[in-house]
């Protein structure tokens, strides 16, 4: 059921995809979809638990932050569908967005915290690196813009690894 629902919202982004599509897909009545998981909201919230596995930074090189999270990110762009579903999701309706929002405040924040100068500034500075990281996977991954996906992953790490880097080790400007 999980596997039709990640399948089907990600053909058809949140608010297209129905019960009706998804129990089909998985050819069970759509009954049971809501037997398990009470609502569409709740069905992707389950479809879409995504671990990003972010590296331990506090081992790194202060000066290898941005590369590192860059690489990461790239590698699990390319390898994980879930992800551009919950792009799309996230940028299209409030339940992928809250979606989104949960994984930032859960997994990507620890990891600021672990490198960034100042406490204070960790939320808007691990925003900042998200603006980068999210930027690229739309225009790479669901927009499929012809300039970003012609990049290599080198040019990427060359080009946004710096950005991030400045974002969560700088000094306050």
């Amino acid at each position: 059921m999980l596997a039709a629902a990640r399948e089907r919202f990600a053909a058809d982004g949140y608010e297209r995809a129905t019960i009706r599509a998804i129990a089909k897909d998985a050819r069970i009545d759509p009954s049971m979809v809501m037997r398990y998981y009470g609502t569409k909201e709740g069905l992707f919230a389950a479809a879409v638990s995504v671990d990003l596995k972010l590296p331990d930074l506090g081992f790194l090189p202060r000066e290898e932050v941005g590369r590192a999270l860059v690489t990461h990110f790239l590698e699990l762009w390319e390898a994980n569908e879930e992800l551009t579903a919950l792009l799309r999701v996230g940028a299209a309706g409030q339940a992928g967005a809250e979606r989104m929002q949960g994984i930032f405040r859960e997994q990507l924040l620890p990891v600021a915290r672990q490198v960034c100068p100042d406490p204070e500034q960790v939320p808007a500075r691990a925003a900042l690196g998200a603006t980068q990281l999210l930027g690229l996977a739309l225009t790479r991954y669901v927009l499929r813009l012809p300039s970003a996906v012609e990049l290599t992953r080198e040019e990427i790490v060359a080009w946004l690894a710096p950005t991030v880097q400045r974002y969560l080790t700088a000094p306050h400007p």
